[in-house]
């Protein structure tokens, strides 16, 4: 990644967003001369991710902006369903769906398990990275081929416009691991 982009809000919010923006200038400033840092005004910065997403490389915002922006995302991709989560950290690594354990839908068979198996996969490979564990690379591999076959196979959740419930999908990917060749 070649380029950070802050999105903030500074013009307004100036001790919050401002203080954020001061902190991320230092940061770069005395961290990372090397990587091209730019400062967008969210409101322009939601336009600018609608309008063309891949000029941007690594976005930095604040937990509430990183909230809604993420969902804007998950949207430009196909929704909450089908986003992965990491945070690492120099120790710890977490990885989760973006979209949280929905309580609201639990038991019914709608959620999307795709956002949780693609995090699962950023997980394997993660320990791969890290531990140097070839066998975790390759388990990540096999899933990450799974889950592409079944969607290219047209197995989609009832989010993307198939007609699979959550048990029926996950079936559908063990069925891609267990085939011969996979």
């Amino acid at each position: 990644r070649k380029k950070i982009t802050v999105f903030h809000k500074a013009n307004i919010m100036k001790l919050t967003d401002g203080l954020f923006l001061r902190c991320a200038r230092q940061v770069h400033q005395d961290e990372y001369p090397n990587i091209e840092f730019e400062e967008v005004i969210i409101d322009a910065g939601c336009m600018k991710l609608v309008q063309d997403p891949s000029q941007f490389d690594v976005l930095l915002l604040e937990n509430l902006y990183g909230d809604v922006v993420s969902d804007l995302c998950a949207g430009l991709v196909g929704g909450l369903g089908v986003v992965p989560g990491a945070n690492i950290g120099e120790d710890l690594a977490v990885f989760e769906a973006v979209h949280g354990s929905a309580p609201d839908i639990a038991g019914q068979g709608v959620a999307n398990p795709l956002a949780v198996t693609m995090s699962s996969v950023m997980m394997l490979n993660h320990i791969a990275d890290t531990r140097e564990n070839l066998a975790c690379r390759e388990a990540g591999d096999r899933i990450k081929h799974a889950y592409n076959l079944a969607l290219n196979e047209g197995c989609l959740t009832r989010d993307l416009g198939g007609d699979l419930d959550t048990s029926q999908f996950v079936a559908a990917l063990i069925d891609r691991m267990e085939a011969p060749g996979t």
